[in-house]
């Protein structure tokens, strides 16, 4: 069976990398064991990147070549096309890339905790969930928990 394609907000993400004792841990867990499959574009990727290097995470640079590492080869990089896909309009700016993704990558779901994102749902073809509702979806979320 196809693993699920998910877009992964960088919220998601950093939680799932940064704080393993965490509520998303589960996520990381699950693209390790090939039981999810993160999507990512060069955009999202470069969101990633700029965010990591917040002073707030007084991460080294070995640290974040770590996280990458961790978390990029498991990845399906997906190519945005020019122009890019339609999608709504987003209050927020850093919001759009990972809506092109989701629909240029024909991803099963878009997972965040953002809550301009979720306001999306009803308007947008790919499902818009939290983490938690992610892991009520997949039936080894559970199994995949640290």
């Amino acid at each position: 069976m196809t693993p699920p394609r998910l877009v992964l907000d960088t919220s998601v993400l950093l939680s799932a990398l940064l704080f393993p004792a965490g509520v998303v841990t589960w996520i990381r867990a699950a693209w390790r064991a090939d039981q999810v499959r993160p999507l990512a574009s060069r955009d999202t990727t470069a969101e990633f990147l700029r965010v990591l290097a917040y002073p707030k995470f007084r991460l080294t640079a070995a640290e974040c070549e770590d996280l990458l590492d961790d978390y990029l080869p498991c990845c399906e990089t997906i190519v945005i096309p020019d122009p890019p896909p339609r999608v709504p309009p987003c209050r927020d700016p850093f919001d759009r890339p990972f809506l092109e993704l989701a629909i240029a990558g024909r991803a099963d779901a878009l997972v965040t905790g953002d809550r301009d994102l979720l306001a999306l749902g009803d308007s947008f073809a790919i499902p818009i969930l939290t983490p938690a509702a992610l892991g009520q979806r997949l039936p080894d979320a559970g199994s995949t928990e640290a």
